[in-house]
């Protein structure tokens, strides 16, 4: 997430650069005109007080900058590009934040802090506001997204209960460790592996394309000449079906009971640990990609 360190004022940007740049970025696409591209980058290298000037300029990312000043301008098309693009980066962080679909709601309510409801001196306060181009504007949001999921976790932890009389401060039962956690981390490995390799070639694919490459449901349409609806579909049904062969494993290989069950996707929730999906979608579909 791009860091506010405090203005340097002494930054300038000349015309000519702020042209150039403005034409690289695209930015007249969403009606941003040169004046807003500039001030946006003004604002971007004041936060850094970058030694070259220009190289800074040029390693920003000028098209996602261009999009977020259309956005917090309140650019309808811009917006619409923005939702369209960037829902599916949300969600795929939401669910990776939280498996269980807690942090949807967190995602959604981002919308209205990224469009700006609340005015103050007759301007919008747009999220956007804070994005600087220093990164990608899907790793910017998913690191705001990351951060209110903290927020409300620490949050619930205040309004947690306090322990018991007879109970030493700072230790509840549910802090104490779990014996059997290790066991579940290793059975919950076992069961993702088995599941992912029970899959089609063509599914595994798809997972990969979404969640380890990151492509956007369209660019994942598009490799697989499928329709974006049909991707979306199609990635819901193989989510589903995981869940429902890991439980099966964990039920018939690990003979847990659903309790046991529901504790290993709480612990994976809190600590993925070596259950990395990315690294092992990538193995699993290593030998894929003619298909």
């Amino acid at each position: 997430m791009d860091q506010n360190p405090g203005p340097h004022p002494s930054v300038v940007i000349l015309p000519p650069l702020a042209k150039r740049l403005h034409r690289e970025a695209n930015a007249g696409r969403w009606n941003v005109s040169v004046e807003q591209f500039a001030a946006a980058l003004q604002s971007s290298a004041e936060r850094a007080s970058p030694d070259d000037l220009s190289a800074y300029l040029r390693g920003l990312h000028l098209e996602d900058l261009a999009l977020a000043c259309a956005c917090g301008a309140g650019d309808e098309r811009a917006w619409e590009h923005f939702v369209r693009e960037h829902r599916p980066v949300l969600y795929r962080a939401a669910d990776a934040l939280q498996p269980g679909g807690g942090a949807r709601e967190l995602a959604d309510s981002l919308y209205a802090e990224l469009y700006g409801l609340q005015e103050r001196d007759g301007h919008r306060r747009s999220l956007f506001r804070y994005f600087h181009g220093r990164s990608s504007l899907a790793t910017w949001l998913r690191a705001v997204l990351a951060q209110r999921v903290v927020d409300a976790v620490r949050v619930g932890r205040r309004l947690d209960p306090l322990p018991e009389d007879d109970q030493p401060i700072g230790v509840t039962q549910a802090s104490l460790p779990d014996p059997d956690r290790a066991r579940y981390g290793a059975l919950m490995r076992l069961a993702l592996q088995a599941a992912l390799s029970s899959l089609a070639g063509r599914h595994r694919l798809r997972l990969a394309c979404y969640y380890a490459q990151e492509l956007t449901l369209a660019e994942t349409g598009r490799l697989l000449k499928e329709h974006e609806a049909t991707v979306s579909r199609q990635l819901a049904k193989t989510r589903r079906v995981i869940r429902e062969q890991i439980e099966r494993y964990l039920r018939d290989e690990g003979k847990l009971n659903p309790d046991q069950i529901a504790r290993c996707f709480e612990y994976v929730i809190e600590d993925t640990g070596p259950l990395d999906l990315g690294r092992m979608l990538r193995k699993e579909s290593a030998s894929d990609r003619s298909i």
